[in-house]
């Protein structure tokens, strides 16, 4: 199967997945608004070099080429003719990315309203992120969710990173949950690929990328961000069919 295939799109809606059992999160855009802070390191960088003839890279470029993308693959784009060139240009951005989070990096809006409802129904969860561990450790750090998640799951460290299943497989293994009792949280095309491939409904957060771009992905719904009803809606449901089924039982 390509990444690109959604041959096995969950068909679920949030409420068909009860009883719940874990919660799966990307970092980057997910948990906070890291992407402007992204942005700022490449276009620095990326200009010290003379990168598109000295002109900036705008939000368009960003979103385009580097959003949501593997390392890897960005080196690829950015550095076609010189890979291992793109590879350390890639680390030397990811330092000076954690320079410049360390001061600043802002929630998701309504991100510790879900949380706690995830605490409180006693769920498991995970991170599942492209981003280099050492980024994702400092970001889970710097919101208070240490202690919150159960496993951090990173791309590199999988056969494939996203758009492919396999970092969503890995944390389904990992927690010992069914795909049938789990969704996901997510905000670029590529993440919403990759869980839409590992079969799980994917709610898509319209935090930097534009909704249509998101859409194509197939996401099982898109909110503005965890204050959005459309969700909140959705867990009432699903905590509604959840006392259901223990009733019947």
């Amino acid at each position: 199967m390509t990444a690109g295939e959604n041959s096995l799109q969950s068909n679920k809606s949030i409420p068909d997945l009860a009883p719940l059992e874990a919660v799966l999160f990307d970092v980057d855009g997910t948990l906070c608004d890291s992407d402007p802070i992204h942005h700022q390191a490449f276009q620095e960088m990326l200009l010290e070099i003379g990168f598109n003839n000295g002109v900036p890279i705008d939000e368009e470029f960003f979103i385009k080429n580097i959003a949501g993308r593997h390392n890897d693959d960005i080196a690829a784009t950015l550095f076609p003719d010189d890979l291992p060139r793109g590879e350390k240009f890639c680390e030397d951005k990811e330092a000076m990315f954690r320079r410049l989070a360390s001061d600043k990096l802002p929630p998701i809006n309504g991100l510790y309203k879900l949380t706690k409802w995830i605490e409180d129904h006693g769920l498991k969860k995970a991170a599942v992120t492209n981003a280099p561990r050492p980024n994702a450790e400092l970001m889970i750090s710097k919101l208070g969710l240490k202690d919150f998640f159960d496993v951090v799951i990173v791309g590199s460290e999988c056969e494939h990173a996203k758009p492919y299943p396999d970092p969503y497989l890995k944390a389904l293994e990992l927690l010992k949950v069914s795909k049938d009792h789990t969704f996901i949280c997510e905000d670029s095309a590529s993440g919403i690929r990759a869980g839409v491939a590992a079969g799980m409904p994917v709610v898509g957060l319209t935090t930097r990328n534009p909704e249509n771009v998101l859409m194509e992905a197939n996401p099982t719904m898109l909110v503005k961000d965890y204050e959005d009803p459309k969700l909140w809606s959705a867990l009432e449901e699903l905590d509604k069919k959840g006392d259901s089924l223990k009733t019947a039982a």
